[in-house]
């Protein structure tokens, strides 16, 4: 069982930044898939972003060229840089990890496939 922890999230103005950082208990996948993803008010959990063991990035549309991810294999942690944050962010942000294989697809697409989750950490962009 790997443990997963989120931390980093709160309320911004929009416009503003964030760094959200998810701590594995353990991080020792050959191949792996790793990703945050989002859940709005009434809304179906999405994916925002990914990045697996081959260093392959995707992000969701709407975040390009605000949102950027990075991983600390050896401190065992992920990082989701959030900039020009838009009030549309407002969510829970979820951190997860896929044990087997690489991100194969949109983020949305490897949401089905994550074997462990965080507990998630709340994000609030307002206007």
């Amino acid at each position: 069982q790997v443990q997963v922890v989120e931390s980093g999230g709160g309320s911004v103005q929009a416009g503003g930044s964030l760094r959200l950082s998810c701590e594995f208990s353990t991080w020792r996948y050959r191949s792996y898939c790793v990703g945050w993803f989002r859940s709005g008010p009434g809304k179906e959990r999405e994916g925002v972003a990914t990045i697996d063991s081959d260093g392959t990035i995707a992000y969701r549309e709407s975040v390009k060229g605000r949102f950027s991810i990075s991983q600390d294999k050896a401190k065992k942690i992920l990082y989701l840089q959030m900039d020009s944050l838009k009030p549309e962010d407002t969510a829970m942000y979820y951190c997860a990890l896929d044990k087997v294989g690489y991100c194969d697809g949109t983020p949305d697409e490897t949401r089905d496939g994550m074997d462990f989750w965080g507990e998630g950490i709340q994000v609030t962009v307002s206007s």
